[in-house]
């Protein structure tokens, strides 16, 4: 799993608009959607990267704010390549992309094709 750097919420406010999801007591407020970075990996497939300080994966409120995170990510390692920290291959490639999740309240995860990601258990 890649090291993903930034202080991240569980469940991250739309920047454009300020909004964020909330609870309520309705039966469909148990779970809510959104947007995870996902990468494609070789023995599992694809699989959420981006995890919070309690191990619950970060789910942004819209596709646009993963993707700001993909391209803030990507300027990083790019930086990182102009100071000798890493090699071009590696700074140019973007392997990472947004797929429409559900939160459920443990905070586990289901895909779009219902594939699901629990919490880490340490």
């Amino acid at each position: 799993m890649q090291s993903w750097p930034g202080n991240y919420t569980h469940y991250v406010e739309d920047e454009v608009s300020g909004a964020s999801a909330g609870m309520n007591t309705s039966q469909e407020a148990l779970t809510r959607d959104g947007f995870c970075i996902f990468v494609d990996t070789v023995f599992q497939g694809p699989v959420p990267v981006v995890r919070d300080g309690e191990g619950k994966y970060v789910v942004f409120e819209t596709e646009l704010a993963a993707q700001k995170e993909i391209a803030d990510y990507a300027m990083t390692r790019i930086q990182q390549f102009l100071d000798g920290e890493r090699d071009f291959d590696d700074a140019m490639t973007v392997e990472e992309y947004t797929v429409p999740v559900t939160v459920h309240p443990d905070g586990s995860i289901t895909d779009e094709v219902g594939n699901s990601f629990g919490t880490r258990v340490e």
